[in-house]
């Protein structure tokens, strides 16, 4: 779609080219959503996929992702392909959430090598496939602020509600870092949705870390992402009692799902999850 309200585009060089930021001004990477609909309060964009970010780096922290990292790189890497996969090492089985929860987009091949990693999270919707694989791994968002400071926020806090979060006016999300700890969990996957190609109406993955921690994050029912913290992967009573304490409000209702079957199911997935990591703990006794 044509955005006839925009007067310029720049492209950031540097970051003191994203001053200016907020209101009627907005960033641009992929750009998949900003172009699928009117914008009409721009009138003008800042491109930042000028500032040459790796897509993906290995830290001494874990796994960084840039904000402008494309799907497809993101995706493919789990998979040992060609498209930014360098730094992954085949002993990061944490990895694997990356490609399923891209798969549980609607989108092209095109979308993929174009929608972006940072795209996906700002957005912060109840179906944000990739918010959900990186909340999952207890990954943390770096953020620039237009003063010059840095401020780090674990994903699990940056979603407040549908489309809304933490974000501030002039705010740039600059890279996600997927920890080393959850870089080498196990992780199950569940998902489901009123029809075969339809929009998830629940996603549940969940993760073992090695000293056996588990956590079982869940989206797409809910409004944000809502993740159940456990010391090891948790038998079916102590499941439904965590799962019982989710805040009624958090249900999402939308013509993809009412909230008393997004409860049900996701209620149902994860028990699956839950026995798929127990099941792993088996194996490996």
């Amino acid at each position: 779609m044509d955005l006839d309200t925009i007067r310029e585009v720049v492209v950031a060089r540097e970051r003191a080219d994203l001053i200016g930021l907020g209101g009627s001004c907005a960033v641009l990477a992929g750009g998949t959503f900003l172009f699928s609909e009117p914008q009409d309060r721009l009138d003008r964009l800042v491109d930042i996929t000028g500032l040459g970010w790796p897509a993906l780096s290995e830290t001494s922290e874990g796994l960084e992702i840039a904000a402008t990292c494309a799907l497809a790189e993101f995706a493919g890497a789990a998979r040992g392909h060609e498209l930014g996969c360098a730094v992954l090492r085949a002993e990061w089985p944490g990895t694997a959430l990356f490609a399923q929860g891209c798969r549980t987009l609607l989108a092209s091949h095109k979308i993929w090598r174009t929608a972006t990693v940072g795209g996906n999270v700002c957005l912060s919707l109840p179906a944000g496939a990739v918010l959900a694989a990186l909340t999952a791994l207890d990954a943390n968002a770096l953020v620039w602020s237009p003063n010059g400071a840095d401020r780090r926020i674990p994903l699990r806090d940056f979603v407040i509600g549908p489309g809304r979060n933490v974000l501030t006016p002039g705010e740039v999300l600059r890279s996600i870092t997927v920890p080393n700890r959850t870089l080498f969990a196990r992780t199950a996957f569940r998902k489901i949705a009123l029809a075969p190609l339809g929009r998830s109406g629940a996603v549940v993955m969940g993760r073992r870390e090695p000293d056996d921690r588990t956590a079982l994050t869940i989206t797409a029912a809910t409004g944000r992402p809502v993740v159940l913290d456990f010391p090891a992967p948790p038998g079916t009573a102590e499941l439904d009692s965590a799962l019982t304490g989710i805040d009624p409000a958090l249900w999402f209702d939308d013509p993809h799902g009412t909230p008393d079957w997004r409860r049900h199911v996701t209620a149902v997935l994860a028990r699956e999850v839950a026995a798929e990591l127990r099941a792993e703990v088996r194996d490996r006794q």
